[in-house]
């Protein structure tokens, strides 16, 4: 209860540091928008010229794409201000300052900063995931759209903690962004059906660094058939890769060089 109280605290902070810039505020919506916009323009330019991508029509790939958008909302919402402090404060010596607070560093740092312009595009994201299912020619029973949103919050753990593994290695390199440039790179595969990659392509970007898993197992729930062997790669990979993030978090705390050493 103390953890869900403060993250209320941090809620009720961030709407308000929110207000006081509101032409940030507006122009982040926007941008985000046309970030949507342009994704599934993309992918009609693409069906102009077949019928089926990765095994899936254009109405499937809507939902794929609402898929990945969510997550991508998600993660901009909850995590991603976080992230980018990440690397300052360790190279600045300002993680001394939240070692000293009586809860755990590592959650104090990943939720601290709310993101309100993007829970804005969060809600755009899920009506745009919500009437991509209901306007979808077939029918889904509840259990696969339940398992499918669920599926996705999972794709968004994911992500993120994807996203700490690369930024922690400011620990050993001292660089004032960690490897956060290569992660953003290989992310976009994320945007990509999994199916359309093949051998050692499709072998990496589903066991080593798992972004064709993030939204392409959660959107093959839906639209394929259910199995549990999906939700348990999904849910798998999500707890190693937490157990990888905090390995690291913990080593890279060993050597962490403060504003006082």
């Amino acid at each position: 209860m103390r953890y869900i109280r403060l993250y209320a605290y941090f809620l009720q902070f961030s709407f308000s540091k929110a207000m006081q810039f509101r032409l940030d505020f507006c122009f982040r919506i926007m941008m985000d928008c046309l970030f949507y916009l342009i994704q599934f323009l993309f992918f009609n330019v693409l069906y102009l010229h077949t019928n089926t991508l990765a095994g899936w029509d254009m109405d499937q790939m809507s939902i794929f794409i609402a898929g990945y958008i969510f997550i991508d909302a998600l993660h901009m919402t909850v995590f991603s201000t976080n992230c980018w402090w990440f690397p300052i404060y360790i190279n600045r010596g300002d993680l001394d300052y939240y070692l000293t607070k009586p809860i755990s560093t590592l959650f104090f740092l990943s939720v601290r900063e709310f993101a309100a312009n993007s829970f804005v595009n969060l809600i755009i994201a899920s009506v745009l995931l919500a009437t991509m299912i209901s306007n979808y020619p077939g029918e889904f029973s509840s259990f696969k759209i339940i398992g499918f949103v669920v599926l996705l919050v999972f794709g968004t753990l994911m992500y993120f903690f994807m996203h700490l593994i690369f930024l922690l290695s400011v620990f050993w390199s001292g660089s004032p962004r960690g490897f956060s440039d290569v992660f953003f790179a290989a992310s976009h595969v994320m945007e990509r059906p999994l199916k359309i990659f093949k051998g050692p392509v499709r072998f990496t970007f589903l066991y080593i660094l798992p972004f064709g898993v993030m939204a392409s197992y959660p959107a093959s729930f839906l639209l394929e058939e259910a199995t549990w062997e999906i939700v348990l790669t999904v849910v798998g990979m999500t707890f190693a890769l937490f157990c990888t993030s905090l390995f690291i978090w913990n080593r890279g705390l060993k050597v962490y060089s403060s504003a006082s050493s």
